[in-house]
């Protein structure tokens, strides 16, 4: 588990590398991601690459059946403050759902806008 938790890292750290000479465009954990799945696929019927591919796929599948226990301390502040939620609730769901529609809207007409500056898309 040592050697995939290490290859993990070492494509995040090149994925956060190339994020900071990119200006932060694409956050440092996607392009790792991306580079260790199109590493993983080129490299794949390589014999002598063959235990870190399957210490890496190891270590993933066991961070993956363990990410559940990352929500839990959300889980529990929200428990812990119900009083709050009881309280407010009705104010928070109308902030969720009010900021909810403007995301929406705001998401919408930069679409629109991009696509006439792109000249894709004619009013007709």
């Amino acid at each position: 588990m040592l050697v995939g938790i290490t290859i993990l890292l070492v494509f995040q750290l090149i994925g956060e590398v190339a994020a900071y000479f990119l200006g932060g465009f694409v956050p440092g954990p996607v392009i790792g991601m991306a580079m260790i799945a199109v590493v993983l696929k080129l490299t794949g019927g390589v014999k002598t690459l063959e235990p870190a591919h399957q210490r890496t796929l190891e270590t993933s599948r066991s961070i993956l059946a363990n990410l559940g226990i990352l929500f839990v301390p959300a889980g529990v502040g929200i428990i812990q403050h119900l009083d709050l939620i009881r309280d407010r609730g009705f104010a928070l769901l109308a902030i969720v759902l009010l900021s909810t529609v403007i995301t929406l809207t705001v998401t919408v007409w930069v679409f629109i806008l991009v696509k006439r500056l792109s000249g894709g898309y004619a009013d007709e």
